[in-house]
């Protein structure tokens, strides 16, 4: 492909797909997903610059490796490099480029063979506010000068749309892990065939965040979700809660994790017929060693007037609300929520969404949600985006959505 050519076809896709974003994150992550895309790269990330503390965070991400916690310092690996000097680096060869002392996915498990790292520099003031990284190409062959071209190119196209979009980095601290999930796989036999609905996924989820986990059907969220929530087991690989390992665990530590650790809302609200609201949540208050108040869990998720109410008066979000009191009520470490406004109306759904944002606000707690639903994966700390059983793309959202934002 000649440098003319791939600018060309990269140039318009990039248009294309810059002319219909609407916020910053959109521009970046769907500029890197082009790039990757078209030089056929193994991971790649958009580093952006806290220019206040000299230090470079991710973005967005894709590939097999979750760089999301990690810092780079202005000087520190190939983006720290690119940061420093203004200057694109092209490493043909990671062996021997005396350039070259690693990159994040380096850190991660991924082995950089090869690589490209250009400065992405406001299009107005000209100063450098991150990077676009490229690392190895799938079909084995080393970045040349016309895959650095193109991606240069590339990036002076998305820094325009930048600039137009504004641009500032919130300064961030670093997290602590709760769950750790490395070198997950899962099989499932059916009929006697054996298929595989996990190949591989490396993902942390982090203390009192909001993490989406987006994927259609069989595309492996939910099998994640209920491996991270204690509801399932990984064949291979390690799953770790609070660095405790519980890849193997015998079902009474599983019940255990569930009963202390953990709270499930289901789509269905799982509500049980003979009892009120209140009773409910009184219910799994009384398992739980250490509760909040019922009436408190009912305040927050605004069902004080429907406490004595049953399940079968109550509208759909009202039902997967009053799942989401039960969910508080123990005060759990995490709360997993598997497409949980797949049976609601668009009204239904921001109604429950809004209780979901009142919950996440306090940040005592995280929530890992699976959805289909793109627009809904806007009001998250993270995006998870997979496909085939892998981990696609994990994205930050600089400036998460409110509930009544969102439009679909």
């Amino acid at each position: 492909m000649s440098v003319e050519k791939g600018f060309k076809r990269v140039t318009f896709e990039l248009m294309d797909k810059l002319l219909g974003v609407s916020d910053l994150e959109e521009a970046l992550s769907g500029s890197l997903e082009i790039i990757a895309r078209d030089l056929g790269s193994e991971a790649g990330a958009v580093w952006l610059l806290d220019k206040e503390n000299d230090i470079l965070t991710p973005a967005f991400h894709m590939g097999p490796a979750d760089i999301s916690n990690v810092t780079v310092r202005k000087g520190q690996g190939a983006e720290g490099y690119v940061i420093e000097t203004g200057e694109s680096l092209l490493v043909s060869d990671a062996t021997w480029d005396p350039r070259f002392d690693g990159t994040a996915f380096d850190r991660k498990g991924l082995t950089t063979r090869s690589l490209i790292c250009v400065p992405v520099k406001n299009a107005d003031e000209g100063e450098i506010i991150g990077c676009f990284l490229l690392i190895n190409r799938i079909n084995g062959t080393r970045y040349g000068e016309e895959e650095l071209e193109i991606c240069e190119q590339a990036a002076a196209l998305s820094a325009k749309t930048i600039g137009e979009k504004g641009f500032y980095v919130v300064p961030e601290e670093k997290k602590q892990v709760l769950v750790s999930l490395k070198g997950v796989t899962k099989d499932i036999e059916n009929g006697g065939k054996v298929s595989s609905i996990l190949n591989g996924v490396n993902l942390d989820i982090y203390k009192n965040e909001f993490v989406v986990l987006l994927g259609e059907p069989g595309s492996g969220n939910t099998a994640v979700m209920n491996i991270a929530g204690g509801m399932d087991t990984p064949t291979e690989g390690t799953m770790s809660f609070e660095d405790m390992d519980y890849s193997n665990p015998t079902d009474e530590w599983l019940t255990q994790f569930r009963r202390d650790f953990a709270s499930l809302i289901f789509k269905s609200g799982n509500l049980m017929p003979n009892l009120t609201v209140l009773e409910n949540v009184q219910f799994i208050a009384k398992l739980a060693e250490d509760s909040i108040s019922p009436w408190d869990a009912l305040d927050k998720t605004g069902l004080e007037e429907l406490a004595g109410n049953y399940p079968s008066s109550l509208t759909g979000s009202q039902q997967l609300c009053a799942a989401v009191a039960k969910a508080i009520v123990k005060k759990p470490q995490i709360i997993l929520a598997d497409d949980p406004t797949a049976l609601l109306s668009y009204d239904e759904s921001i109604e429950f969404l809004s209780v979901i944002q009142s919950v996440v606000s306090d940040r005592k707690t995280t929530l890992v949600m699976t959805t289909q639903n793109a627009e809904i994966a806007k009001m998250a700390d993270r995006v998870v985006r997979f496909k085939g059983g892998k981990v696609l793309s994990i994205k930050k959202n600089l400036h998460p959505l409110s509930a009544e934002e969102l439009v679909w």
